[in-house]
């Protein structure tokens, strides 16, 4: 599920304060959070990736790669640190604590920056080193099965209602699956992409690392692929 509604931004005074957690994390979380991870901006610019790591480090978990940040997100070019917070957040942190970066996270969203130029951490797609926007994704569509069988052509475009959100147009030769959600208007967050009707229906999509998005886990149905005409 996509949030459509942005994080209120803190002040950047706070996201450069030493990284405190609130406790230690258990092994759960923290092999969950262990891996590649793409810090990108949500402008759709090159990113770069860090390995969160399972070592401790002073005041968390060590991190590696950071040297590839230089160029891409500068700020992040010194990081040692990863480690959760005590209000929730994810920080990344020097090799003495301080953070240089904080993210948050909703349920069903992946994690978003605070404050700052706003930038997403997200699990590592494949060689993909930027996230999609809505200019880059705007064009004819299909909704299709994993056989190729054509489900609904579709258009999405950077025009927007009132609310700021991005249209859509589905072709006239629908499949009911589709055509009865009477989608209108489209979105992206990270990796996602969803779909939505007037009547409060959607339909989410994750990318695949060839830039076809695959019906997300979390919706029911058959599998769907949307791919470029």
């Amino acid at each position: 599920m996509i949030r459509l509604l942005g994080l209120a931004a803190v002040s950047a005074a706070f996201a450069l304060t030493a990284v405190q957690p609130a406790r230690a994390a258990d092994d759960e979380m923290v092999q969950a959070q262990a891996g590649q991870w793409l810090v990108a901006p949500e402008s759709g610019a090159k990113g770069c990736r860090l390995t969160f790591g399972t070592n401790t480090a002073s005041g968390g978990y060590e991190i590696t790669g950071a040297d590839a940040c230089a160029t891409p997100v500068p700020a992040l070019v010194k990081a040692k640190i990863w480690n959760f917070t005590d209000d929730g957040s994810l920080a990344i942190a020097d090799a003495e604590g301080k953070s240089l970066m904080r993210f948050q996270q909703e349920e069903g969203s992946p994690w978003e920056s605070e404050g700052g130029d706003p930038t997403w951490l997200l699990p590592a797609l494949g060689d993909v080193d930027h996230v999609p926007t809505a200019a880059s994704l705007a064009g004819a569509w299909r909704i299709q099965t994993p056989d190729g069988k054509p489900i609904c052509d579709i258009t999405l475009t950077t025009d927007k209602d009132q609310d700021g959100t991005a249209k859509m147009s589905p072709g006239s030769d629908c499949a009911s699956e589709v055509g009865d959600l009477k989608l209108s208007l489209w979105a992206t967050e990270g990796f996602g992409l969803v779909m939505l009707g007037n009547d409060g229906s959607s339909l989410s999509f994750d990318m695949k690392p060839d830039g076809s998005f695959q019906k997300s886990e979390e919706e029911e149905g058959e599998p769907l692929l949307l791919v470029r005409k």
